[in-house]
C-alpha cells in the first residue's frame, strides 16, 4: 500500500501545550497553570441571547461571511476602540475562532517559496499554519532584554526578496509582552518600505495593563495592507462558543471568505448572536474581568520577586514568562520535574519556538485562591533547587 498520510502533517510537531495539559487531566489533585483559558464564566446577559436565539428557532446556517448585525457591530467596535472604519460587507468575515482566521488568512495571501515572518516566542499555530500554507516560516528571535518587543531593527535584518507576510503577535502570548504606539510606527516605516503585509493577532488586545491597546491599523499606510484578526475567546470569556473575526481588505477577505465557505460553511450561529450582545453590552464585563487579572498579574510578579526569580514586567494577555536559567535545566525539564514532584503543571517556553529556551508560561487566567496555591509550591521547588545547588 502506497504510503497514505501528507509528508506535511507528519512533519508538524504536536502542540507542546497539549502535552501538559494532557499529563495533568490525568493526575489526580494536580493544579494547572497551563491553559490560556479565562475561568470566568461567558457572561449571563451573553448567555441568555444565546439561549434565547435558540428559543427562537435561529438554528440556520447564516451567510458565509457571518450574520450583517454581527459584521456590522464589529466595525462599531473597531471605530469605537481603535478609530478606524471598515465596511462591514466586503471588510469583515465571522470565522470560527481566531484560529481559523490565521490558518485560511495565510492560505489565502502565500503562495510557494513565499516567507512569513514569525517572531518568537509565540503562538505555537503560526509555524504550522505557514507551513500547510506552502509558504517557508523565518522566525525572529525576539529577546528579554527588549521585553520580547519586535524592533525595526530585528525586523529588517529578516526581510528578504521572497518576504511576503508579517505576523505580529500582540498582545503576546506566551510572554505578555506587548507594542506601544512608537514600537509600531518604527516598525510600520519598515514594512511600507518592504511593501509586505501584515497579520496582526490581536486576540489579547482588551487585556493590557499599561495603556489601551493600540493597533497597527491605526498607523498612518497600515490599514490597506493589514488583516486584523481578533475573537471572543479571551476578552469576553467566550472560549467553547468558538468565534473569531478577520478585518482586512475587500481583495483579501473576498479570498478568505472563499476557503472559509468550502472549509467551514459558516460560523456557530448561535455563537454569533451571541456576540451581537457581547460587543453591545459587554464592556463593563470585560473592565471587570481585566481588573482581576491584572490584579493577579502583580500578585505573581511580586511573589517571584520574593522568591528572586528573574521575570521581566508583562502588560498584555494573561501570561507571565519567568525565566529559570539559573537552575541549569531545559525548560521541558523544569517543567516535568515541577509537575513530578509538586503537581503544577506550566508550559515550557520551549513550546512556543526554541529561543523560549530557559522560560516558563505561567497563565494567571486562573483564579487566585489557585495561583497562590501554585505558586507556594513553586516557591518550595525553585528554594529545594537552589539548597541541592549548595551541597555540590
Amino acid at each position: 500500500m502506497k504510503d497514505m498520510l501528507s509528508k506535511q502533517a507528519v512533519g508538524l510537531k504536536p502542540s507542546g501545550i497539549r502535552k501538559f495539559f494532557d499529563i495533568v487531566s490525568e493526575m489526580e489533585d494536580a493544579i494547572s497553570l497551563g491553559v490560556g483559558e479565562p475561568d470566568f464564566d461567558t457572561p449571563w446577559h451573553i448567555r441568555d441571547e444565546g439561549i434565547y436565539s435558540l428559543e427562537k428557532g435561529r438554528t440556520f446556517y447564516t451567510s458565509n461571511s457571518g450574520l450583517m448585525e454581527l459584521r456590522q457591530e464589529i466595525c462599531n467596535y473597531m471605530k469605537r476602540k481603535q478609530g478606524v472604519t471598515y465596511d462591514p460587507k466586503h471588510e469583515v468575515l465571522i470565522t470560527v475562532g481566531g484560529s481559523e482566521a490565521i490558518d485560511i488568512g495565510l492560505r489565502a495571501v502565500v503562495n510557494p517559496g513565499d516567507e512569513v515572518l514569525i517572531p518568537q516566542p509565540s503562538y505555537v499555530s503560526y509555524e504550522p499554519c505557514a507551513i500547510m500554507a506552502g509558504a517557508t516560516p523565518v522566525i525572529i528571535e525576539l529577546k528579554a532584554e527588549n521585553e520580547f518587543r519586535l524592533t525595526a531593527e530585528e525586523l529588517e535584518d529578516a526581510i528578504t526578496d521572497k518576504t511576503k507576510v508579517l505576523i505580529l503577535p500582540f498582545p503576546n502570548n506566551p510572554t505578555g509582552a506587548i507594542m506601544e504606539k512608537k514600537d509600531l510606527e518604527a516598525i510600520a516605516e519598515v514594512i511600507r518600505k518592504h511593501d509586505i503585509l501584515v497579520m496582526s493577532d490581536e486576540i489579547y488586545a482588551e487585556l493590557t495593563y499599561k495603556e489601551k491597546h493600540v493597533s497597527i491599523v491605526e498607523i498612518e499606510g497600515m490599514k490597506e495592507r493589514t488583516i486584523l484578526i481578533n475573537g471572543f475567546s479571551k476578552a469576553f470569556a467566550m472560549t467553547g462558543w468558538r468565534l473569531g473575526y478577520a478585518c482586512g481588505p475587500g481583495e483579501i477577505l473576498e479570498q478568505m471568505t472563499k476557503l472559509h465557505q468550502f472549509a467551514i460553511m459558516c460560523a456557530p450561529t448561535t455563537s454569533q448572536y451571541a456576540a451581537i450582545e457581547a460587543l453591545r453590552n459587554g464592556d463593563e464585563d470585560v473592565q471587570e474581568m481585566r481588573m482581576a487579572y491584572n490584579q493577579r498579574r502583580r500578585f505573581l510578579l511580586h511573589s517571584f520577586q520574593e522568591m528572586g526569580l528573574e521575570c521581566f514586567e508583562p502588560f498584555g494577555a494573561f501570561y507571565v514568562f519567568p525565566c529559570i536559567k539559573e537552575f541549569g535545566m531545559t525548560s521541558e525539564e523544569f517543567a516535568e520535574r515541577f509537575l513530578a514532584e509538586e503537581k503544577v503543571a506550566v508550559v515550557p517556553g520551549t513550546a512556543f519556538g526554541e529561543c523560549g529556551e530557559g522560560f516558563l508560561r505561567i497563565s494567571y487566567a486562573y483564579s487566585l485562591d489557585n495561583l497562590k496555591l501554585a505558586i507556594g509550591k513553586l516557591a518550595d521547588f525553585v528554594g529545594r533547587l537552589r539548597q541541592n545547588e549548595k551541597k555540590f
